[in-house]
Protein backbone atom coordinates (compact mmCIF):
# COMPACT_ATOMS: atom_id res chain seq x y z
CA UNK A 1 0.00 0.00 0.00
CA UNK A 2 1.01 3.54 -0.62
CA UNK A 3 0.47 6.44 1.76
CA UNK A 4 0.08 10.10 1.04
CA UNK A 5 -1.22 13.41 2.21
CA UNK A 6 -3.67 15.67 0.50
CA UNK A 7 -5.08 18.91 1.94
CA UNK A 8 -3.35 18.17 5.24
CA UNK A 9 -5.13 14.83 5.69
CA UNK A 10 -3.28 11.55 5.78
CA UNK A 11 -4.76 8.54 4.04
CA UNK A 12 -3.82 5.11 2.77
CA UNK A 13 -4.95 3.76 -0.54
CA UNK A 14 -4.47 0.66 -2.60
CA UNK A 15 -4.35 2.10 -6.12
CA UNK A 16 -4.56 5.31 -8.14
CA UNK A 17 -8.37 5.07 -8.37
CA UNK A 18 -8.66 4.95 -4.57
CA UNK A 19 -6.29 7.92 -4.35
CA UNK A 20 -8.39 10.04 -6.76
CA UNK A 21 -11.58 9.01 -4.96
CA UNK A 22 -10.05 10.13 -1.69
CA UNK A 23 -9.04 13.41 -3.35
CA UNK A 24 -12.72 13.98 -4.27
CA UNK A 25 -13.83 13.36 -0.68
CA UNK A 26 -11.11 15.70 0.62
CA UNK A 27 -12.24 18.40 -1.84
CA UNK A 28 -15.81 17.97 -0.56
CA UNK A 29 -14.63 18.29 3.05
CA UNK A 30 -12.69 21.45 2.19
CA UNK A 31 -15.79 22.91 0.47
CA UNK A 32 -17.98 22.07 3.47
CA UNK A 33 -15.49 23.74 5.82
CA UNK A 34 -15.44 26.86 3.63
CA UNK A 35 -19.24 26.90 3.52
CA UNK A 36 -19.49 26.58 7.32
CA UNK A 37 -17.07 29.50 7.69
CA UNK A 38 -19.11 31.55 5.20
CA UNK A 39 -22.32 30.79 7.12
CA UNK A 40 -20.65 31.88 10.35
CA UNK A 41 -19.56 35.18 8.74
CA UNK A 42 -23.09 35.69 7.37
CA UNK A 43 -24.62 35.01 10.78
CA UNK A 44 -22.31 37.58 12.33
CA UNK A 45 -23.03 40.15 9.61
CA UNK A 46 -26.79 39.71 10.03
CA UNK A 47 -26.59 39.18 13.82
CA UNK A 48 -28.54 35.91 13.55
CA UNK A 49 -28.12 32.28 14.42
CA UNK A 50 -28.09 29.35 12.02
CA UNK A 51 -31.77 28.51 12.50
CA UNK A 52 -32.87 32.09 11.87
CA UNK A 53 -30.99 32.14 8.57
CA UNK A 54 -32.35 28.73 7.62
CA UNK A 55 -35.90 29.94 8.28
CA UNK A 56 -35.43 33.08 6.18
CA UNK A 57 -33.98 31.14 3.26
CA UNK A 58 -36.76 28.54 3.54
CA UNK A 59 -39.39 31.30 3.53
CA UNK A 60 -37.79 32.99 0.51
CA UNK A 61 -37.90 29.71 -1.46
CA UNK A 62 -41.50 29.10 -0.37
CA UNK A 63 -42.48 32.58 -1.56
CA UNK A 64 -40.97 31.85 -4.99
CA UNK A 65 -43.11 28.69 -5.19
CA UNK A 66 -46.24 30.42 -3.80
CA UNK A 67 -46.34 27.98 -0.88
CA UNK A 68 -47.75 28.65 2.57
CA UNK A 69 -45.45 27.96 5.51
CA UNK A 70 -46.76 27.22 8.98
CA UNK A 71 -44.84 26.96 12.25
CA UNK A 72 -45.34 23.17 12.11
CA UNK A 73 -43.65 23.10 8.69
CA UNK A 74 -40.69 25.02 10.11
CA UNK A 75 -40.48 22.81 13.21
CA UNK A 76 -40.23 19.74 11.00
CA UNK A 77 -37.74 21.38 8.64
CA UNK A 78 -35.45 22.45 11.48
CA UNK A 79 -36.03 19.37 13.64
CA UNK A 80 -36.86 21.43 16.71
CA UNK A 81 -39.78 21.51 19.13
CA UNK A 82 -42.82 23.72 18.65
CA UNK A 83 -41.77 25.75 21.73
CA UNK A 84 -38.33 26.39 20.21
CA UNK A 85 -39.96 27.30 16.90
CA UNK A 86 -42.27 29.78 18.64
CA UNK A 87 -39.30 31.42 20.40
CA UNK A 88 -37.37 31.61 17.12
CA UNK A 89 -40.37 33.12 15.29
CA UNK A 90 -40.88 35.61 18.12
CA UNK A 91 -37.27 36.81 17.69
CA UNK A 92 -37.66 37.10 13.90
CA UNK A 93 -40.98 38.96 14.24
CA UNK A 94 -39.50 41.35 16.82
CA UNK A 95 -36.58 42.14 14.49
CA UNK A 96 -38.98 42.74 11.58
CA UNK A 97 -37.80 39.76 9.50
CA UNK A 98 -41.10 37.84 9.39
CA UNK A 99 -44.81 38.45 9.53
CA UNK A 100 -47.52 36.21 10.88
CA UNK A 101 -51.02 36.13 9.43
CA UNK A 102 -54.07 33.91 9.80
CA UNK A 103 -54.07 30.82 7.59
CA UNK A 104 -56.93 31.31 5.13
CA UNK A 105 -57.38 27.53 4.82
CA UNK A 106 -57.25 26.72 8.55
CA UNK A 107 -58.27 29.38 11.06
CA UNK A 108 -56.50 27.47 13.85
CA UNK A 109 -53.06 28.06 12.37
CA UNK A 110 -50.98 30.93 11.05
CA UNK A 111 -48.89 31.51 7.96
CA UNK A 112 -45.31 32.76 8.26
CA UNK A 113 -43.79 34.96 5.54
CA UNK A 114 -40.48 36.74 5.31
CA UNK A 115 -40.64 40.51 5.22
CA UNK A 116 -39.34 42.62 2.37
CA UNK A 117 -36.67 43.84 4.79
CA UNK A 118 -35.47 40.27 5.41
CA UNK A 119 -35.30 39.44 1.72
CA UNK A 120 -33.42 42.68 0.97
CA UNK A 121 -30.99 41.99 3.81
CA UNK A 122 -30.35 38.43 2.65
CA UNK A 123 -29.98 39.54 -0.97
CA UNK A 124 -27.53 42.28 0.03
CA UNK A 125 -25.49 39.99 2.31
CA UNK A 126 -25.37 36.96 0.05
CA UNK A 127 -25.59 38.37 -3.50
CA UNK A 128 -21.85 38.68 -4.22
CA UNK A 129 -21.19 35.17 -2.90
CA UNK A 130 -24.10 33.83 -4.95
CA UNK A 131 -22.81 35.61 -8.07
CA UNK A 132 -19.34 34.06 -7.61
CA UNK A 133 -20.86 30.61 -7.15
CA UNK A 134 -23.08 31.04 -10.22
CA UNK A 135 -20.01 32.03 -12.24
CA UNK A 136 -18.39 28.70 -11.32
CA UNK A 137 -21.54 26.77 -12.28
CA UNK A 138 -22.07 28.67 -15.53
CA UNK A 139 -18.50 27.88 -16.59
CA UNK A 140 -19.42 24.17 -16.71
CA UNK A 141 -20.97 22.46 -19.73
CA UNK A 142 -24.50 21.11 -19.48
CA UNK A 143 -23.09 17.56 -19.30
CA UNK A 144 -20.72 18.56 -16.48
CA UNK A 145 -23.58 20.21 -14.58
CA UNK A 146 -25.69 17.08 -14.97
CA UNK A 147 -22.83 14.90 -13.71
CA UNK A 148 -22.28 17.19 -10.72
CA UNK A 149 -25.99 17.16 -9.84
CA UNK A 150 -26.14 13.37 -10.09
CA UNK A 151 -23.00 13.02 -7.98
CA UNK A 152 -24.24 15.36 -5.25
CA UNK A 153 -27.67 13.71 -5.20
CA UNK A 154 -26.07 10.29 -4.79
CA UNK A 155 -23.72 11.56 -2.06
CA UNK A 156 -26.68 13.13 -0.22
CA UNK A 157 -28.53 9.82 -0.44
CA UNK A 158 -25.47 7.94 0.84
CA UNK A 159 -25.21 10.28 3.82
CA UNK A 160 -28.98 10.28 4.46
CA UNK A 161 -28.93 6.46 4.60
CA UNK A 162 -26.55 6.47 7.58
CA UNK A 163 -28.37 5.73 10.83
CA UNK A 164 -27.88 8.16 13.68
Amino acid sequence: MTGGTESGASYWYGDADDARSTDVLEAMRAYRAAEVAMRRRTQQAMDMGENELLVLRYLARARQRDEFVTPVTLSRYLGITSASTTALLDRLAKSGHITRMPNPGDRRSIIITSSARAEDEIRHTLSSMHDRMMHVVRSRTEDERSTIIDFLDEMREAVDDIDA
